[in-house]
């Protein structure tokens, strides 16, 4: 079985609950959405209860699916078989792109509007909600813009499945960060990078946050998830790339170092840079020279500077 691309958790499934007597608690918080108290009688009836402590109602989502069915349903809980990405970018390439199961779309009436068309062709599930559904989700910190998808994570490859068109791959040495990882997938897409490959552990997950960073790259680029990340440079170097690693005391700068496809460019995380293990594997070590008087670099800045002279060098 492929490895799939995203970070997963445990499986869970909805089960219903045993029936016991008196009304069911109830938390908005759970699902994202909330029901209808039952109305107040006799010396309350000016007085209804709360909506849970501090909360507010939200109204039920209106559903509608490929066939014209309706309904409500919660959000789903969080499994190994499930991905939420949010944001306009990050929802429209996953809806656009198709290569994964998308499942149900949660949106504003004016951010399903903006998607009609790819909503359609999609046959996703679109449930109509408003904003507060969505925070209360998400997170009032998410800009979701209005979005949430629920899909299946991507399927991942196998180092020997890459495909050579570019000819760069990029390796990612225990990169942790969502934004980072994000920011260079968009980067990665915008240079048709053949695929990323990072380390199933010491590393985000491929949905949320990233997906929101990578503003519809992570539907372009194929991810590799791989244990040991030496051992991936072993299979790359037999497979004939040229392996360079970044570092800042490089011997040459990447401008100078001679390329060939195909090549990896293999990225150390801020801070600590490459591994000595990463760096033993390397064909080269190569550095960024910058004229300015700051002499360092946002990771995900670095790649997109490693990734203009690359092709620069390789399209020679």
């Amino acid at each position: 079985m492929k490895k799939t691309g995203g970070r997963r958790l445990d499986r869970t499934k909805f089960t219903p609950r045993p029936e016991r007597a008196g009304p069911k608690p109830f938390s908005g918080e759970e699902t994202g959405v909330a029901r209808e108290e039952p109305k107040p009688t006799g010396e309350h009836a000016k007085k209804p209860r709360p909506f849970g402590k501090g909360a507010k109602p939200q109204p039920r989502p209106e559903s509608r699916g490929p066939a014209g069915e309706s309904g409500t349903r919660a959000f789903r809980r969080p499994s190994a078989e499930l991905a939420v990405l949010y944001g306009y970018h990050a929802v429209r390439e996953a809806l656009r792109v198709k290569k994964r199961t998308c499942l149900d779309l949660f949106a504003t009436a004016a951010a399903a509007e903006k998607l009609a068309e790819d909503i359609k062709t999609s046959g996703v599930f679109l449930h109509l909600v408003d904003a507060d559904a969505l925070d209360a989700r998400l997170g009032r910190d998410a800009v979701h813009q209005g979005l949430l998808l629920e899909s299946r994570p991507l399927e991942g490859l196998d180092i020997s499945e890459i495909e050579t068109r570019s000819g760069l791959v990029l390796a990612l040495d225990q990169i942790t960060d969502p934004h980072n990882v994000g920011a260079i997938l968009r980067t990665a897409a915008a240079f048709a990078v053949d695929a990323i490959i990072t380390t199933d552990r010491h590393a985000p997950e491929f949905s949320g946050v990233l997906a929101k960073a990578a503003s519809g790259g992570l539907e372009h680029v194929p991810i590799v998830e791989v244990v040991n990340l030496a051992r991936a440079l072993d299979q790359l170097g037999a497979a004939g790339y040229l392996r360079v690693g970044l570092d800042s005391e490089g011997p040459e700068s990447l401008d100078k170092t001679p390329l060939s496809r195909p090549t990896v460019l293999v990225l150390g995380a801020e801070g600590k840079g490459l591994r000595r293990l990463t760096r033993d594997k390397c064909d080269a070590l190569a550095r960024l020279d910058l004229p300015g008087e700051i002499k360092s670099l946002n990771v995900s800045n670095a790649c997109a500077v490693a990734l203009t002279l690359a092709r620069a060098a390789l399209d020679k």
